[in-house]
């Protein structure tokens, strides 16, 4: 989802450079598709966390359990390197987070609600040739946790509950800093004069630092298995400084005329088994049980019978 993971603009004239297989996109975990309705291969693509590359397996598997041909570009990178490559058409289905892309792909604010976010995102990306399906239940938004032994201590609940503390430190990658949904939302919407920033740009380390209690309050994925764990309170976002991140496939135009209802349907159907809860399963699966994306995609569209 994620603008966390946003790449720096030398980074991303690297990976230009290099092309988009030297950036992780492979064919070699491609399946053969059963009973092959033909024509070229769709090319599924993912950012570079966990999340959207179990999504993008999870979407592939199922257009391939129906008889599309599948090429997958996994792990590319941040949208700054993916969108250009997304709206020529080398890239033609790629898991989305409707208020991320909003946000960061248009620089745009988001609408209040997911339906809104999902008209506004599809007229953006009309203009380039890209169209949305359905979204799903599923989100993974930007979510912030505090140790529960603090939270307990001192009664804090949600974000604007911070300011019973003297002292605030906020820990997150560097563009936190100046993304309203991060530290900039917590001073100018929040008003927390009392917050300060450190850059950690690694989350293992960030999590390290909250454990010790060297920061206060870190930003996670509302999908990351910490979000669940009783050592840590998530806070509540009462100001709203975070949109709604619902998962939603961005599809070529030409793939969705050319493939029709049939493809959409089998898109679409997806779509409306995954949840959050979901997701973090999933997620928790891969990050802290050590299990392959495409293992875990495999497993839940059996579950799901889709």
């Amino acid at each position: 989802m994620r603008w966390f993971r946003n790449a720096s603009v030398v980074a991303v004239a690297v990976a230009a450079t290099l092309g988009l297989a030297a950036c992780g996109g492979s064919d070699s975990g491609d399946k053969p598709a059963a009973q092959s309705k033909g024509g070229a291969p769709i090319v599924v693509a993912s950012f570079n966390f966990t999340d959207s590359q179990i999504l993008a397996e999870i979407y592939a598997q199922a257009l391939e359990a129906k008889g599309y041909p599948v090429t997958r570009k996994p792990n590319l990178g941040s949208r700054e390197l993916v969108y250009p490559s997304l709206k020529s058409g080398e890239l033609q289905f790629i898991p989305e987070y409707q208020g991320a892309a909003i946000t960061t792909g248009f620089g745009q604010e988001a609408g209040k609600t997911a339906q809104e976010e999902h008209e506004q995102l599809a007229k953006l990306f009309e203009p380039s040739g890209i169209g949305l399906l359905n979204f799903a239940g599923a989100e993974n938004k930007n979510t912030y946790i505090i140790k529960s032994d603090l939270a307990k201590e001192k009664g804090i609940a949600s974000i604007s509950d911070l300011k019973k503390l003297d002292k605030v430190v906020m820990a997150g990658p560097p563009e936190c800093e100046k993304r309203l949904p991060c530290f900039l939302g917590f001073k100018d919407v929040y008003k927390l004069t009392n917050t300060t920033f450190q850059t950690i740009q690694e989350a293992g380390p960030r999590v390290e630092q909250l454990k010790s209690g060297a920061v206060t309050v870190i930003p996670v994925d509302s999908v990351s298995p910490l979000t669940g764990d009783p050592k840590y309170t998530v806070l509540k976002d009462d100001l709203n400084i975070v949109p709604t991140e619902n998962v939603v496939p961005a599809v070529n135009k030409k793939v969705l005329d050319e493939r029709g209802a049939d493809f959409a349907n089998a898109v679409n159907a997806v779509s409306a088994k995954l949840t959050t809860e979901v997701m973090r399963d999933l997620n928790k699966r891969v990050d802290s049980d050590g299990e392959r994306a495409e293992d875990v995609a495999k497993d839940w569209l059996g579950q799901a019978g889709v």
